[in-house]
């Protein structure tokens, strides 16, 4: 069974660059045809998408967020990551990571984490 796993800082201040990182247990991030995605819910809101890293290594952002947003993996620790830039108390949100074999942005996910509270203030 795939088991996702987000850590990073529940605090983070305006200006500054929210970092999350997701570890992977029971499977690899290169499996053939899986994706890896970031997700984001800010309260009252519904889920929106902000980006994946492929199995090959290429990466998709959200158009909205692409400015901002990077994405990255370490296979030897099959973990991936999201950095998002110049955040601001509109990015305050629950952060997931997910995966599955359907094109990401259409959040159709096999395998989710518990989420993590991120909070930008300062």
């Amino acid at each position: 069974q795939v088991q996702l796993q987000e850590s990073g800082p529940g605090l983070v201040k305006p200006s500054q660059t929210l970092s999350l990182t997701c570890t992977v247990s029971g499977g690899s991030i290169t499996t053939n045809y899986y994706y890896w995605s970031w997700i984001r819910q800010p309260p009252g809101k519904g889920l929106e998408w902000m980006g994946a890293i492929a199995y090959s290594g290429s990466i998709y952002y959200s158009p909205s967020l692409k400015s901002r947003t990077s994405i990255s993996r370490d296979t030897s620790k099959n973990q991936f990551t999201l950095q998002l830039s110049s955040v601001t108390p509109e990015d305050t949100a629950v952060y997931y990571c997910a995966s599955g074999e359907s094109s990401p942005w259409d959040m159709e996910y096999e395998y989710w984490g518990q989420g993590t509270q991120v909070t930008v203030s300062s």
